[in-house]
């Protein structure tokens, strides 16, 4: 194990540090958006690479996270690519003067990597504690999960996207579809997905300790950089302030009269 996350620890901090480099380029640190997903996605494939036989769970929960990441990343980048750089990274790139380069890489992008290995922990984790068993109830039920994850993450998004690209919706709040149940649905997904791996991970030895993987993903969309930063530069605005004291945060549920 030791050897492994040397390799994925090392493997993450040069793509971050190229991911960087694009960004300075570019003069868009929202790059590292872009690269979250694929960042991930790169912890697998070394975890794949370090197995002589690769087992059932590690081809499925890799190919769980292909699928996961490749859909984000290409949704941000094409998102991305229409406008200017990301609000919250103008509010650094204003705010942090001449030490904004030096800042970035570390509080950005080193930062991501280190996360990136944390929230790709459970494709080491199956790396090394693999298993031939596959038919079991917790991969049935994890993959369960994992779906409704996606569905959500995935619809949302289309959803979103559909209501943004409506000129009439200029300046509205999304209040529709699964808007109607929960503020964030695909952020609600984003978080089951990752719950769903873990439930699969526990079909081998020690895999709770991949739990690591959802707590940490649930804490930063909760509590860092999901809901609390993006909801910031709704606050005042009437209109939210009434779909947010009607509609769940987070859960789906029933809206409140």
């Amino acid at each position: 194990m030791i050897a492994l996350l040397i390799t994925a620890i090392s493997s993450i901090v040069v793509y971050v540090s190229i991911l960087f480099l694009i960004s300075v380029i570019l003069k868009r640190n929202d790059i590292a958006d872009i690269g979250w997903g694929i960042g991930i996605l790169l912890v697998g494939v070394v975890a794949y690479a370090h197995q002589q036989t690769p087992s059932y769970l590690s081809y499925l929960i890799l190919g769980l996270v292909l699928v996961w990441s490749m859909r984000l990343s290409i949704r941000i980048f094409l998102r991305n690519i229409k406008k200017k750089e990301d609000f919250r990274y103008q509010v650094w790139r204003n705010t942090w003067g001449k030490w904004f380069y030096i800042r970035s890489y570390f509080q950005i992008y080193l930062l991501q990597g280190f996360l990136m290995c944390v929230v790709g922990y459970p494709l080491l984790h199956v790396s090394v504690y693999q298993t031939q068993m596959f038919f079991t109830p917790l991969v049935f039920l994890g993959l369960g999960v994992w779906l409704v994850g996606f569905m959500f993450e995935a619809i949302g998004d289309y959803q979103l996207d559909a209501f943004l690209k409506n000129k009439n919706n200029k300046g509205r709040i999304m209040n529709t579809g699964l808007w109607r149940y929960t503020r964030h649905p695909n952020y609600f997904g984003e978080v089951t997905q990752w719950w769903g791996i873990w439930v699969i991970v526990l079909a081998v030895p020690f895999g709770y300790v991949a739990i690591v993987s959802p707590l940490m993903i649930t804490f930063l969309i909760l509590k860092v950089s999901g809901i609390p930063m993006l909801e910031k530069g709704f606050a005042g605005n009437p209109e939210f302030e009434e779909y947010k004291r009607m509609t769940s945060a987070f859960f789906p549920t029933i809206p409140r009269d």
